[in-house]
C-alpha cells in the first residue's frame, strides 16, 4: 500500500482542462491522453506510457511539465544503469581528500563528516524526491534498464521515499507527477505494472497528425501539409529499420518551407527523404516502393 504523502493541489480541473493548457504548449493530446494525465494528476498515480519510438511520449512528460510549471527531472534509462546512476553516490573523490586532511581526528568524527550531505551526490530518483517545488519526474524507456533496476523503482514510486544508509530515510514531501515510458522493448513487471496508471500510444490519425503539422509549422501551406501526411504514413506502412516520428513529420515540413516548395513530387521526397529515413536501405526501400524514378 502505498504511503501517505501530504496532498497538494491538483494541476488540472478537468479532462477538458488538460487538453486546452497542452494545446497551449503546442502538445494535441487525444481525449484518452488527457484522461491519463488528469487521472495520473488527480489519483497521485505513476503514469506508465508505452508506444513506438517517435510517438510523443517523452514529449508529453515535457509538456506537463511546462503547464504545471515545473521542474522536469529525467532518468534516461539505458542498459547497464545502476542505483549509483539512477539514486546516489558518494562523492569518494572527495571524501578521501576530507580523510587524508583530518588525519589526526578520530575516526568516528571523521565518518560523520565524509558521510554527510556535503559528500552525497543527488542522482536524479532523489533529487526529484527531495524537491519541494512542482517536480515532473521522468523515467524514461525504462524497458531498456535491466530487470533490476525494477526492484529499486518499486520502492520508490510506491513510498517515494529513499533510505540513505548513513543519512537514513528521505522522504518526499511533495509527490511529482511521475511519467515512464517504454518502447516495449521487453515486458516490464507486473508489480511495477500495478504501481502505474497506463496509456498506449501509438502514431496519431491523419487528421490530428495534420494538425500537430499546422501547430508546429503554421506557415506550411495546407495542401503540401496533406500530401506531407499522406506520404508520411505510406512510409510508415513499409518495413522499415526505423519508420518517421511525429518529430520527423515536422522536421519534414519545415525543410520543405525553407527550401521553398509548394508541392511534393518525386524531386523533393528524393532530396529530403534523408529527413525522415535515417537508414539507406529505408531509404532504397520507400525510393522503389513510391515508384521514384
Amino acid at each position: 500500500m502505498d504511503r501517505a504523502i501530504p496532498a497538494t493541489s491538483p494541476v488540472f480541473g478537468s479532462v477538458d482542462d488538460v487538453e486546452s493548457r497542452l494545446a497551449e504548449t503546442g502538445y494535441l493530446a487525444d481525449k484518452a491522453t488527457a484522461t491519463a494525465v488528469f487521472l495520473a494528476d488527480r489519483l497521485g498515480k505513476p503514469l506508465l506510457i508505452e508506444g513506438p519510438a517517435g510517438v510523443g511520449k517523452t514529449e508529453l512528460a515535457r509538456a506537463v511539465a511546462q503547464t504545471a510549471d515545473a521542474e522536469l527531472v529525467r532518468l534516461q534509462c539505458y542498459e547497464g544503469v545502476d542505483e549509483a546512476r539512477a539514486l546516489y553516490e558518494w562523492n569518494h573523490a572527495k571524501q578521501i581528500l576530507r580523510i587524508q586532511s583530518a588525519q589526526d581526528s578520530g575516526w568516528d568524527a571523521t565518518k560523520a563528516d565524509v558521510f554527510s550531505e556535503e559528500f552525497l551526490l543527488s542522482r536524479p530518483l532523489l533529487t526529484a524526491i527531495r524537491r519541494e517545488d512542482p517536480t515532473v519526474l521522468l523515467i524514461d524507456e525504462v524497458d531498456k534498464a535491466d530487470v533490476e533496476i525494477e526492484g529499486l523503482l518499486l520502492e520508490v514510486l510506491s513510498d517515494f521515499a529513499v533510505t540513505v544508509p548513513e543519512l537514513g530515510t528521505i522522504t518526499a514531501t511533495r509527490r511529482p507527477f511521475t511519467v515512464l515510458t517504454s518502447n516495449a522493448t521487453r515486458e516490464l513487471s507486473e508489480a511495477l505494472k500495478r504501481r502505474c496508471l497506463f496509456l498506449h500510444l501509438d502514431f496519431p490519425d491523419a487528421d490530428l497528425e495534420r494538425r500537430i503539422l499546422a501547430s508546429r509549422v503554421p506557415e506550411l501551406p495546407e495542401i503540401v501539409a496533406q500530401q506531407l501526411v499522406r506520404t508520411i504514413r505510406v512510409l510508415r506502412s513499409m518495413q522499415l529499420k526505423k519508420v518517421p516520428s511525429v518529430s520527423e513529420t515536422i522536421d519534414w515540413g519545415r525543410t520543405l518551407l525553407a527550401l521553398g516548395l509548394d508541392t511534393i513530387d518525386d524531386d523533393a521526397v528524393r532530396a529530403t527523404l534523408g529527413v525522415v529515413l535515417k537508414h539507406r536501405s529505408d531509404q532504397e526501400r520507400a525510393v522503389a516502393e513510391l515508384r521514384l524514378n
